[in-house]
């Protein structure tokens, strides 16, 4: 047809089909990618764990830009995110924090960010302006659907309450409504309390519980029927999957595909796309 429209001139045809190709090669492209994404939860939305390392206020501040990160992300991607659960730091920062992803394939593309990543800078904190390293880890677990059975007796649970804080322990709530839930079988600890309702707190809880009871299983059964990977690394200080570096020089490397770039603060702006389509692309491929 363009051949065609070359012959007769119709300019306007032209770069209307031109459009038009365009957006079927972008369409294309998207249809190629969703296709990796065939995992039996890969369709599911996330739940995404972010847990500072040693280091005290450098690793908490660290986790705190990783949580803002993937915030971004997500609203980049169209996903919508809530916090479920979020511990302060003493002086900046987070301890922790559990936020879900809402969305077509959450899961699938945010289980390429499991690992730990590493920031280098000078520290806003030291006076003497010295370069420090901070860690952080990052789980990703499905949401599971309300129709697969996980089974959790109530006498397996270990449920305390206790009243929400917030920066530098302020109460953030006159209510003893945050939840902290331990399944005693497998010691599995969650807790919610960005909820005022400590019945609406007890819910998250229940429903990342039963994301981590069906995903340790998941892992039992791969494991049985595979045996452990020879070169599967365990999540640990000193097995960072990507580095974050911000002085002497500017780079993010994700250790696993070798891509990088310069552009930091994109990348800390929420484009983590690269990052994860390199991660899926060699995972289909071997």
């Amino acid at each position: 047809m363009i051949s065609l429209c070359e012959e007769e001139n119709e300019a306007s045809l032209i770069a209307e089909l031109d459009s038009s190709l365009t957006a079927i090669e972008h369409g294309l492209a998207d249809a190629e990618f969703k296709a990796m994404l065939s995992g039996e939860n890969d369709f599911n939305n996330a739940i995404l764990a972010i847990n500072s390392g040693a280091g005290g206020t450098e690793s908490q501040d660290w986790a705190l830009m990783l949580m803002r990160m993937y915030s971004r992300w997500g609203e980049r991607r169209g996903f919508k995110s809530d916090v479920l659960d979020m511990q302060y730091g003493e002086e900046a920062g987070i301890k922790s924090a559990t936020l879900l992803f809402t969305g077509d394939y959450a899961y699938g593309y945010l289980k390429a960010e499991i690992g730990v990543h590493r920031l280098v800078r000078i520290s806003p904190f030291d006076a003497n302006k010295r370069r420090h390293t901070s860690f952080a880890s990052v789980f990703v677990y499905p949401e599971i659907d309300e129709d697969v059975e996980v089974e959790i007796n109530e006498s397996d649970l270990k449920i305390d309450v206790f009243r929400a804080s917030g920066p530098g322990g302020q109460g953030v709530n006159t209510t003893d409504s945050a939840v902290r839930m331990t399944h005693v079988p497998s010691g599995i600890t969650v807790q919610c309390q960005n909820e005022r309702s400590q019945h609406k707190n007890k819910t998250s809880c229940l429903k990342v519980l039963k994301a981590r009871l069906y995903e340790l299983e998941q892992e039992k059964q791969r494991e049985e029927i595979k045996g452990l990977e020879k070169d599967k690394k365990k999540i640990e200080w000193g097995s960072q999957i990507r580095s974050y570096v911000l002085h002497p020089y500017r780079m993010v490397k994700d250790l696993r595909t070798q891509v990088e770039t310069g552009n930091v603060d994109a990348v800390l702006d929420g484009n983590l796309d690269p990052f994860i389509e390199a991660y899926l692309l060699k995972a289909v491929s071997g």
